[in-house]
């Protein structure tokens, strides 16, 4: 991944992802209009910070990369293994569904969903010319949302898994994301041998490689054509919010994807 500006704002790209035909970017959290400690580019509802400061860095962040705001679909991000297929925009007295990856095929619509230590997984098939972006914390990773994600791309769009490029964004790294056994269980129960290569115990405490683990569903689903930035938002609180390296008194940065003509 490489960072680019806009005026103020400074977001990634994954390299792979650099094609004609496709837009994407992961927000960081310079540029935008709210106040500590929220601060900037909060794109964040209902964890404190103003509603109008929320609405204003969306449009910024949509300005920044020359798309209409109006074009956004986003979702409300409930932990789900749930996937939405979208033709359209989402009218913004239209209240959001309940889902954690949104797909599309339509160059008019903007995939815009916001994270704070979950992984943002975003999926292209260059053949089918689909688009989406995934939400994946531990519940989703678990409940298996990238799996989920790929086989709607078949289903609906017709998408080829060994076709389907996926990146796996900035979120928090293992290093910094300990568990406890509640989750620890979880994984086993989805991942059986392999969850010893994604729970690591080091000095009492065991953590979770949610990158790995993403890596491995995506590659189960036939999708081998795998970018992943390593970048830890909880060790960059500079670019990223990050819910726990801030004990929950952070934002939301942003990630959008579309298809453009």
């Amino acid at each position: 991944m490489t960072f680019h500006h806009s005026g103020a704002i400074r977001y990634f790209r994954f390299d792979s992802f650099d094609q004609p035909g496709l837009l994407h970017a992961v927000f960081t959290r310079r540029g935008g209009i709210s106040p500590k400690p929220w601060d900037s580019l909060n794109v964040g509802g209902y964890i404190g910070d103003d509603l109008e400061n929320v609405f204003q860095n969306r449009v910024l962040s949509f300005q920044a990369l020359g798309r209409d705001p109006k074009s956004v679909y986003d979702v409300w991000q409930v932990h789900s293994a749930d996937v939405i297929c979208t033709d359209a925009p989402r009218p913004y007295d239209v209240p959001h569904l309940k889902a954690d990856a949104i797909l599309t095929d339509n160059p008019d619509v903007t995939l815009f969903m916001r994270f704070a230590d979950c992984v943002p997984v975003m999926v292209f098939d260059p053949v089918k010319r689909v688009v989406g972006i995934i939400h994946a914390g531990w519940q989703g990773t678990v409940k298996k949302i990238v799996v989920s994600a790929v086989k709607s791309m078949v289903e609906n769009y017709g998408t080829r898994p060994r076709d389907i490029q996926a990146g796996v964004g900035p979120s928090i790294g293992a290093h910094h994301y300990e568990v406890g056994p509640d989750v620890i269980a979880k994984v086993e129960e989805t991942f059986g041998n392999q969850s010893s290569d994604l729970l690591k115990a080091r000095n009492g405490a065991v953590r979770l490689d949610l990158w790995e683990a993403n890596r491995y569903l995506l590659e189960q689903a036939g999708v081998t054509k795998i970018e992943i930035s390593g970048i830890c938002t909880a060790c960059h609180p500079e670019d990223w919010y990050s819910h726990r390296g801030e004990d929950g008194k952070t934002g939301r940065f942003g990630a959008v994807i579309a298809l453009t003509d």
